[in-house]
């Protein structure tokens, strides 16, 4: 049975034989699983068997545990995960002989990445799945992130108001342990006392020096050379560099969105709002979209998605491609620069 994470809380007591909790959300990942093992808990699941399918793992070793008694503890979990989410036909056959023998005492978790809509159609993920729960952990957005927003503001017992939590929107959708951690530290900093956008920015400048955030502000008002120094900054401090770019991409990604609506007739207040830009940064986004072209959004789209790429698969940190990216918020470079490549 597919159970969506929000409501996840509903569907432990009493627990299922089976959790399924495959995606690629960190933090719902980790946030689900520990609901399930503390459920378990209190209801007298104490010991924890941790399996990985990996060089030299035997499915024997699975059913052996899920067979054995325990010396410890009446009721145990098995905790296996499948860091391709493929278990191959041995696996799939060991998954039948446990189907075939559940046991009430024994709580499996199986985790693993996103799987597709070829793997929950697998004989053996449905079988799974009708003996147990299956909960899909991936990224919430637009809508589904703004609700995820407000309960965890809830759950904080936060109060902000609404520009704090379109700025909040704005910098952390598609990133919800970025989201976690802020709130986190605006409950120990608000004392009780409502947040407004520009003590959220405030904050978020006081954890360093220079942030990512005013790098993103300095190059849509084109500061070129107040961008490179905070640049240089964020490299020397460690700054992470998949924040850098998840932030660099997000800004760019938004001024192509507003540029090709406000080209077909959309007036810029009406997507302002519909996109949660608080008025503050209005002017900001005002600047960069009456200096960019089209093309140069796309081109700079295209550029921060090699950058990505070259990251995510290679590990390589780029940080002379990366201040190459932020020169060309500034029109008059990409006549110099657009026809460089990344290789």
């Amino acid at each position: 049975m597919r159970v969506y994470p929000d409501q996840l809380k509903l569907q432990l007591s009493p627990l299922p034989n089976i959790v399924l909790i495959f995606g690629d959300d960190p933090w719902l990942v980790d946030n689900s699983k520990q609901q399930v093992l503390n459920a378990a808990r209190k209801q007298g699941f104490e010991e924890r068997i941790q399996l990985t399918q990996e060089s030299g793992f035997s499915w024997q070793d699975l059913l052996q545990e899920w067979q054995s008694m325990s010396l410890f503890a009446s009721r145990r979990i098995i905790e296996l995960t499948l860091p391709n989410a493929k278990p191959g036909a041995e696996g799939a056959s060991a998954f039948q002989s446990i189907l075939s023998d559940l046991n009430p005492d024994i709580l499996l978790i199986l985790q693993g990445p996103k799987v597709t809509a070829e793997q929950t159609n697998s004989k053996w993920f449905k079988s799974l799945d009708a003996k147990g729960v299956y909960i899909p952990c991936t990224t919430p957005e637009g809508k589904q992130f703004e609700r995820w927003l407000d309960n965890r503001i809830k759950h904080y017992q936060l109060t902000i108001n609404s520009d704090a939590k379109a700025m909040m929107f704005t910098l952390f959708e598609g990133n919800l342990l970025a989201a976690e951690q802020s709130m986190q530290m605006l409950q120990l900093v608000s004392q009780n006392e409502q947040v407004s956008a520009q003590q959220l920015h405030q904050y978020f400048e006081d954890q360093s020096r220079f942030s990512v955030f005013q790098l993103t502000d300095a190059l849509l008002l084109n500061q070129q050379k107040k961008a490179q120094h905070i640049l240089a900054q964020l490299q020397s401090e460690g700054t992470a560099m998949p924040i850098l770019m998840w932030s660099l991409f997000k800004e760019i990604n938004l001024l192509l969105t507003l540029k090709v609506a406000s080209a077909q007739g959309t007036p810029l207040a009406k997507l302002y709002s519909q996109h949660r830009i608080w008025d503050k940064r209005k002017p900001l986004y005002q600047s960069a979209l009456s200096r960019l072209e089209l093309d140069h959004l796309e081109h700079m789209l295209s550029f921060t998605s090699k950058l990505e790429l070259n990251l995510k698969q290679y590990g390589k940190e780029d940080w002379v491609a990366t201040a190459h990216l932020c020169l060309l918020f500034d029109p008059r470079a990409h006549n110099r620069l657009a026809h460089i490549e990344l290789t």
